[in-house]
């Protein structure tokens, strides 16, 4: 396997310091990670497109090296990722690609700034639901699960917010694509709440399929790649969703 140099660097933003690595050659890529993963958890993704791009990676504020914050919204993981785009140095404008909640972001940051961003690959997030994903009767689901994820500096009560948070957000992110110009390639998950046929996987799986149905009818031209994964799909599928980003941003 070919090896490359990697360089890190410090971004100070809102009080918050973001730890940023890049390395590889070619296309400059920006890989963002999403509500409870980190970019070492996106390891393998990463070295995987290093081969043929140039990808910076980043680690959102409260999570992995990243320092802790005084607030965890969406509006303030916007700020990180735009704090770390206007602190780079790049040949041209990169292809942004988002995992989970870094989807939604790379959509956000995109639509408020299309002239600076080459295209979107939006990983199992960013998702225009046509009814919300967390129903009454998911909550007490997700409020365990956050409590689940809750082993760094984030509360599982704030990660059970920017859940609800995400729901409000995916409802109106439709009008966020239709004011972005440039490509868009999404990489879903076939089955998000896993494969079975019973409790809550039935509705969500559908729901999730609808979103994407809803986003390419108003947006032919989104191309839409269905894996057979979970939504674990960045880590458990890493050399599928590495092929996709190939072929989409190939030259």
């Amino acid at each position: 396997m070919t090896t490359t140099t990697t360089r890190t660097l410090t971004v100070h933003h809102d009080g918050v310091t973001i730890p940023v690595s890049r390395g590889g050659r070619g296309r400059p890529l920006v890989l963002c990670p999403g509500l409870s993963s980190t970019q070492a958890d996106l390891g393998e993704l990463t070295e995987l497109l290093r081969r043929d791009h140039h990808v910076v990676t980043f680690d959102l504020r409260g999570h992995g090296l990243a320092s802790a914050a005084d607030r965890y919204t969406f509006d303030a993981f916007l700020g990180d990722l735009g704090a770390v785009l206007g602190e780079l140095t790049l040949p041209e404008a990169p292809v942004l690609v988002g995992y989970s909640l870094g989807a939604d972001l790379a959509v956000h940051h995109a639509a408020a700034h299309p002239d600076a961003v080459a295209g979107l690959v939006l990983v199992d997030g960013a998702n225009p639901l046509p009814e919300p994903f967390l129903a009454d009767v998911d909550l007490a689901w997700f409020r365990e699960l956050a409590g689940e994820q809750a082993t760094g500096p984030l509360t599982a009560e704030e990660i059970f917010d920017l859940g609800v948070e995400i729901d409000v957000v995916r409802a109106g992110i439709l009008d966020r694509y239709l004011g972005i110009d440039g490509p868009i390639t999404m990489i879903m998950s076939a089955a998000i709440a896993g494969a079975s046929d019973e409790g809550r996987a039935p509705r969500h799986n559908r729901l999730w399929r609808a979103g994407v149905e809803r986003l390419v009818a108003a947006r032919p031209d989104i191309a839409a790649h269905w894996l057979d994964a979970d939504h674990r799909l960045a880590f458990t599928h890493a050399p599928e969703i590495a092929r996709i980003v190939r072929s989409v941003t190939r030259c």
